[in-house]
């Protein structure tokens, strides 16, 4: 079966609890209403199904290859790139003024995902592209805005990003590759980058690349790196002094590209001689500051890869499921061998996919929508409430969606049994995919330190508890609408609010005392607050199918919203009080072993 984007769901999302309508009343989109969503989402899925899907499986069989400093990549990818580019994709959410359709990241995240589900190898690179342009964006000059920008936009050129070394890993402020200042105001860099998506390949004729380094005699640790543009080829045509030597092979994605680079090996000598030429975006020693920016983008951006993978996983299991004849239903309502999708426990797994799909689309929409309102709204007040509202749910939207990614490919592997764990099935392909997703951009246990420190800590546990309040206010909305699948949403929801405010008191009252025991349950505080965040936005659903069925619109669809959101209910927000325990009474548990223990 090839890939079929789930329109009708995420334009229900989009309208009903992400605020399409709300957001083409924002400056600079009102043109960006429900019918242009509409329109642009339709051009999308016919894109990525004819396009991009079919080449999903030739990419995993058939990777980018590596021969004398040059990567190809899988046959058809520069083909499908063209007409990306062509489609303008690449520029959906960027600024008019430097070629792109200025539409808001609500549009852009649905389309987002749509191509990551096609083709998540392929998606790589317009995702670290678009990391690239909001980097350059925020703290790039004119100049360099009016040089990179448009052709970045248009396709022509592609982005990536340079962060991690050898010796470094997680830890930036290990970061050695050195900026040595010239006459002329640019930089020779010289040093090795690793981990680069998409850092060489065939697909476009240049491709910027966004590179953390230090200045001679820059202050220590994270405070002493500065960020340069280097690109490939130079203005001039001379090919810069950046080159890859070697691509990784990996567990999955293996069509994408990633690459180690060395700058400053001499092979080629622009202006004759070695170092590749960069020049400093906005202020040196302040690249991390700048990095973050592009990181943001590209941890909500894994995010939407975690709910795209699943979505395709669920779409392939439930497909096979409908098909595979195996066993007569334990309920003797057939007296032959029946397909899976009679047994109930196929039934549980089919419905835990597609329950944390959805919950964790929600979840994404909505988070797009307040960036929407956080950069375009009109009151000051109105914009700083949404970015803090956004930004506490990037690590949510990272964390959770990709962690529960993994569950969900697991699942489709497990709804084919035998045949799920023979390649040619293709199920093994998206567990194989998922698994980087918990790792690159930052681990889960990042994302987590993340939420623990800058996103709870900080405010005093302020943007939790305003979260728990308009939860508290969707309870009660289920109370009054009174039909049981509403009550029990609201008795679920409800003691996960508790518990997440249990969690929040916990982290703040604890941080400074006793930091061991809060990091020890950061990642379980990340997994209940996404769970309970996306079990709010799936309680918000079922309140906006409810009225819907009321009004006699589309009852199946709607009926089955209803149903997705009472499992949800019953089998994943049962798990956020169980994780408060483990949180607030564990602690201990996790560092009592002995060291020489292990």
């Amino acid at each position: 079966m090839t890939y079929r984007a789930p329109v009708k769901d995420m334009l229900f999302v989009m309208k009903e609890l992400a605020g399409i309508d709300a957001v083409a009343q924002l400056p600079g989109h009102e043109d960006a209403g429900y019918d242009t969503a509409a329109a642009v989402l339709e051009e999308c899925a016919r894109f990525t199904g004819d396009v991009l899907a079919p080449l999903n499986v030739e990419g995993d069989k058939n990777p980018s290859s590596f021969s004398d400093g040059r990567v190809t990549t899988t046959p058809g990818f520069k083909e499908a790139f063209a007409q990306f580019a062509a489609g303008g994709w690449q520029g959906l959410s960027h600024p008019a003024e430097f070629g792109g359709q200025a539409l808001p990241k609500l549009i852009h995240s649905a389309c987002a995902e749509m191509v990551q589900s096609a083709n998540m190898s392929f998606a790589l690179c317009p995702l670290l592209t678009d990391g690239a342009i909001e980097a350059l964006l925020t703290a790039g000059s004119d100049a360099q805005k009016a040089e990179y920008l448009p052709k970045m936009i248009d396709g022509t050129w592609t982005g990536s990003m340079n962060l991690t070394e050898p010796q470094a890993g997680s830890d930036l402020s290990l970061v050695r590759t050195r900026a040595e200042p010239q006459p002329d105001g640019s930089y020779r860099l010289f040093g090795t980058k690793i981990f680069i998506t998409y850092g060489e390949h065939d697909l476009a004729g240049n491709i910027v690349h966004l590179v953390l380094a230090r200045v001679a005699g820059a202050p220590e640790g994270v405070k002493g790196i500065s960020l340069f543009i280097c690109p490939k080829v130079l203005a001039d045509g001379t090919r810069n002094d950046v080159h890859c030597v070697s691509i990784e092979h990996k567990l999955g994605i293996k069509a994408s590209p990633t690459a180690v680079l060395q700058y400053g090996d001499g092979i080629t000598k622009p202006l004759g001689a070695a170092g590749a030429i960069g020049y400093v975006v906005g202020q040196e020693n302040r690249g991390l500051e700048y990095m973050f920016i592009m990181m943001n983008s590209a941890r909500f951006g894994v995010g939407i890869q975690g709910i795209a993978t699943a979505e395709r996983a669920y779409q392939k299991a439930a497909a096979y499921a409908r098909e595979r004849v195996q066993s007569r239903p334990v309920d003797g309502s057939l007296t032959k061998a029946a397909p899976i999708i009679h047994h109930p426990d196929v039934r549980r797994m089919l419905m835990t996919m597609r329950a944390y799909t959805e919950g964790c689309r929600a979840m994404a929409f909505v988070a797009a929508a307040a960036y929407d309102a956080a950069h375009a709204h009109a009151d000051a007040e109105v914009r700083r409430q949404n970015q803090a509202f956004y930004e506490f749910m990037v690590p949510l939207v990272k964390g959770l969606s990709t962690e529960m990614s993994l569950d969900v490919a697991s699942l489709g592997v497990q709804v084919h049994g035998g045949m799920g764990f023979i390649e040619e099935t293709g199920a093994a392909q998206y567990l194989r995919d998922a698994k980087i997703l918990t790792i690159y951009e930052g681990t889960t246990a990042i994302q987590a330190n993340d939420l623990v420190g800058r996103k709870t800590a900080r405010d005093g546990g302020a943007t939790a508890r305003a979260i728990a309040a308009q939860i508290e206010a969707t309870v009660g909305e289920l109370k009054t609408l009174g039909t049981d699948d509403a009550l029990a949403m609201a008795k679920r929801l409800d003691a996960g609010r508790r518990a997440l405010l249990d969690v929040v008191d916990f982290v703040v009252a604890q941080g400074k005392g006793r930091p061991n025991a809060v990091f020890a349950g950061s990642v379980p505080y990340l997994m209940l607050a996404g769970t309970v965040v996306a079990g709010w936005q799936m309680a918000r659903a079922l309140l906006a199918a409810e009225r819907h069925l009321k009004a006699g619109t589309d009852a199946e669809f709607m009926q089955a919203k209803i149903t997705t959101a009472r499992f949800f209910a019953d089998h994943l927000l049962v798990k956020a009080p169980a994780l408060r325990d483990s949180i607030v009474e564990g602690a201990d548990a996790v560092t009592a072993l002995a060291l020489d223990a292990f």
